[in-house]
């Protein structure tokens, strides 16, 4: 069934049924994609997160992941309570997808369990081993850091600072950017956001890219001259630009006919891109 003829009943009723879990699969992220924002939609991918059924070769459960992605999109915050119930999941990636929903939803309850698993990776101001290595044979670190990360910044959890700025040192330059990112959106010091602008410069398009998309998350507009010089694409600056246009625009007077000299400048950068 294409995404043309499938309906959100169906797609429901789909996730539900037990016989074919690739069809539960694309279900969950079908609901997901077109935002079918319902309570059936919802208790539906909410008894998907408990799913033992579907798994990957490495033990994982891949509906539980896409079940938790269509989750944040959805919007519910009663989908808070079992999500973070998702953070104790032995699956990497089941952890990440929740901890990426848990920051979409903006819910302050969040920020207690996000924080607990940052803490046996930090001792004082240092990582510690656990905080810096990977589990033997796991291309990933042993925890989600920059998901986790990413959504203590969003959620503004200023109690979280001294467990997240070790991670600017991290080895695995994306977490310590999503550090960074973290640490300008609960501080305001434009150090953080220099850290991003650095960035920019690095050898690798993948890192250019990750940090563009972390200035335009934060929305730090002295970055907007660095942004549309960097070699990436340009609809990638574009989306960054956004952020900052959003961020300059929130900066302006009360007077109507009053527009931020920092709007004006990235509108003309913007254009240049186009």
């Amino acid at each position: 069934m294409t995404e043309a003829n499938l309906t959100p009943e169906k797609a429901i009723s789909n996730l539900l049924q037990k016989e074919d879990l690739g069809m539960r699969y694309y279900a969950a992220w079908w609901l997901g994609k077109f935002r079918v924002a319902t309570d059936e939609a919802v208790n539906a991918l909410i008894q998907a997160l408990e799913d033992k059924e579907d798994r990957a070769p490495d033990g994982g459960f891949p509906l539980r992941r896409n079940a938790a992605k269509a989750l944040g999109k959805l919007g519910f915050n009663r989908s808070v309570e079992p999500l973070i119930k998702c953070l104790d999941c032995d699956d990497y990636y089941v952890r990440e997808s929740a901890a990426q929903a848990l920051e979409m939803l903006n819910d302050t309850r969040a920020i207690a369990p996000l924080m607990k698993l940052l803490e046996t990776a930090v001792d004082g101001e240092e990582l510690t081993k656990y905080g810096k290595g990977t589990p033997l044979g796991k291309p990933h670190p042993h925890e989600p850091y920059e998901a986790i990360i990413e959504a203590l910044g969003t959620l503004k959890a200023k109690n979280a600072l001294n467990l997240i700025k070790p991670f600017l040192k991290h080895p695995i330059p994306k977490v310590a950017y999503g550090a960074a990112r973290a640490m300008y959106q609960l501080t305001e010091e434009d150090s953080y956001g220099e850290i991003l602008v650095t960035a920019l410069q690095g050898k690798e398009l993948q890192l250019r890219r990750s940090a563009l998309m972390d200035l335009g998350a934060i929305g730090y507009t002295s970055s907007a001259d660095a942004i549309s010089a960097t070699f990436a694409e340009n609809s990638l600056k574009l989306i960054a630009m956004k952020g900052l246009l959003e961020s300059a625009i929130a900066k302006e007077t009360e007077e109507k006919d009053s527009i931020h000299p920092e709007a004006v400048k990235i509108m003309e950068l913007m254009d240049s891109l186009l």
